[in-house]
């Protein structure tokens, strides 16, 4: 998802978003021109920058991170960097207001095969399980299996499903990641000035980067 939001505190102005693979590098300068256009602002109104620091695709949290750099270089605003899973479970219980405060929230991001970056939240976002890179078999939960009803949702939960067919209290629910999920926790860290150095943030990928494809032996 390329996904860019212009938000008056945690009124959203203007949204702009694409679910389409590989498309950062081409997309999220234009849509951040349509969304200033859109709400009829300037760049000079800005008073800071909000990104999603990750764990996520190496390449996507690269350009976004490059890119609101950018930004706060040039007009000399603040740099906030928002916890990505942190923002898929508040976006969850925007988009579902009946899910149960009793529930549990498992936000996973895909990493390929049967891994996923994932960590538990409750529903006023305490952090019950560290973020990790977790990979997936029928007893990666079953410490939380007798406690609470534990949803799960996000691109990575999809390829979960099948395993947890049996377990009664394990709930999917339909997600798409949102700039516009990060609105409260930008404006919370804009309020209490939890701001990054803008020249030596770095995005946290929480595996080191691998390059697909093979490598070529060039003989003499």
């Amino acid at each position: 998802m390329c996904s860019v939001a212009l938000s008056a505190g945690i009124e959203i102005l203007a949204l702009k978003e694409l679910n389409e693979r590989n498309i950062h590098a081409s997309q999220i300068t234009l849509f951040i021109n349509e969304v200033m256009k859109k709400a009829g602002k300037s760049y000079a109104d800005l008073n800071a920058v909000a990104v999603s620091k990750g764990p996520g695709s190496y390449t996507g949290l690269r350009i976004g991170v490059s890119t609101a750099k950018g930004l706060c270089y040039a007009l000399d605003i603040p740099l906030i960097a928002v916890d990505t899973l942190e923002a898929m479970a508040i976006g969850i219980l925007q988009d579902n207001p009946e899910v149960s405060p009793n529930s549990w929230l498992c936000p996973m991001i895909d990493a390929r095969r049967m891994e996923v970056y994932t960590a538990i939240f409750d529903t006023n976002l305490k952090l019950l399980a560290d973020v990790s890179a977790k990979i997936l078999d029928e007893h990666t939960f079953d410490q939380f299996f007798a406690e609470k009803k534990l949803i799960f949702f996000g691109d990575g939960a999809a390829k979960s499903r099948q395993l947890y067919l049996n377990q009664s209290n394990y709930l999917f629910l339909e997600f798409e990641c949102s700039a516009a999920h990060m609105i409260p926790l930008a404006v919370n860290k804009y309020q209490s000035v939890q701001f990054e150095n803008t020249a030596y943030f770095e995005p946290f990928y929480l595996k080191d980067f691998i390059a697909g494809g093979a490598a070529q032996v060039i003989k003499d």
